[in-house]
């Protein structure tokens, strides 16, 4: 039995000992992309610039120098992100296109006004997606009544409804980074000395939480399909960004909230404990600069991914207590 813990306990170190040997490894050979692709040259797509950590990368790459564009959905939205970052560099630095990423039409547009523009783009980051809140049966209508803890069955009505939720959530989390993929690889390929793509995750897409399931598997699955096409396309710099919550109305874009009701929050106030938009944008740059591969924050978490292989159950606790799930 004691050689037994011995071996476990080794186990576990050397697991969270090698994640740490990577970063560092990987820190002490990446270099600087910026001696191919000079930051006042650098031709950056940001898909999802009207708002949130978009928006904000968008300002830090204006004070920079670069030559940004900037896609969204809200006209309007995408107007004042554009004025904004006029002000902070030459204003024909700027361009905007409105479109929707989960829209061929509308990336295809993105597409040849990039190419007439600048003859290309050097890095695209994918920022764009939805947030889902509920319990999947909550979405369905099944909860359990005071009387009862057994669940009711969901009508037919209720199931065609849950699954339109998932077909939007699908069109923000997955085929939006699926048409973007397909759309901007070969001109990224074509045109760049330096071509990089970061795609805006989420640690929910390794770490499962209640409430987050329909969020979690969309957002996985655009996840490991980035990381199929970083193996299949090595001469692009691939950077898969894992934050925790962040701060700012992100939530105000679930598509499972109630009819005639605002978002059901079950976490602590984002704004108040979430990561600051302004310390994510400059870690993404930092990622792509120095061509990481996967970035996880706050650090924590990644010895969460680790630990969730190793003790579950613990894990399984713990996000039960964060999205306060009983």
């Amino acid at each position: 039995m004691f050689e037994y813990d011995h071996i476990r306990t080794a186990s576990a170190t050397f697991a969270l000992a090698l994640p740490l040997g990577l970063l560092l490894l990987q820190y002490l050979k990446s270099p600087q992309r910026s001696s191919q692709v000079p930051h006042s040259q650098e031709r950056v797509l940001i898909l999802g610039s009207t708002s949130g950590v978009g928006r904000t990368l968008a300002h830090q790459y204006a004070k920079r120098g670069a030559r940004i564009c900037l896609v969204g959905r809200r006209e309007m939205m995408l107007e004042e992100a554009a004025e904004e970052c006029r002000k902070l560099c030459e204003a024909d630095h700027v361009l905007t296109v409105r479109g929707d990423c989960a829209s061929v039409e509308d990336m295809t547009k993105v597409r040849d006004t990039v190419i007439k523009e600048w003859d290309g783009i050097d890095t695209v980051i994918i920022t764009a997606g939805v947030s889902a809140l509920q319990p999947l049966m909550s979405v369905a209508g099944v909860t359990p009544s005071k009387d009862s803890p057994s669940l009711p069955h969901a009508t037919a009505d209720a199931i065609n409804h849950a699954v339109g939720v998932a077909k939007a959530a699908l069109d923000g989390n997955f085929f939006g980074p699926y048409i973007a993929a397909i759309t901007f690889i070969p001109l990224l390929r074509s045109c760049s000395p330096s071509p990089s793509i970061l795609l805006l995750s989420t640690v929910a897409a390794i770490i499962p939480a209640p409430t987050r399931s329909l969020y979690a598997s969309t957002k996985s699955a655009s996840l490991l399909l980035f990381q199929a096409l970083a193996i299949e396309h090595p001469r692009i710099s691939f950077t898969f960004f894992l934050p925790g919550t962040i701060e700012g109305d992100f939530r105000a874009s679930a598509v499972d909230s109630p009819l005639n009701s605002p978002p059901i929050i079950h976490e602590a106030d984002p704004n108040k404990h979430g990561l600051r938009r302004g310390v994510v944008a400059a870690r993404c740059m930092q990622a792509i600069d120095r061509k990481e591969k996967t970035v996880i924050i706050p650090m924590i978490m990644r010895f969460g991914h680790l630990l969730y292989w190793i003790w579950p159950a613990y894990m399984e606790w713990r996000a039960r207590v964060k999205y306060n799930f009983r």
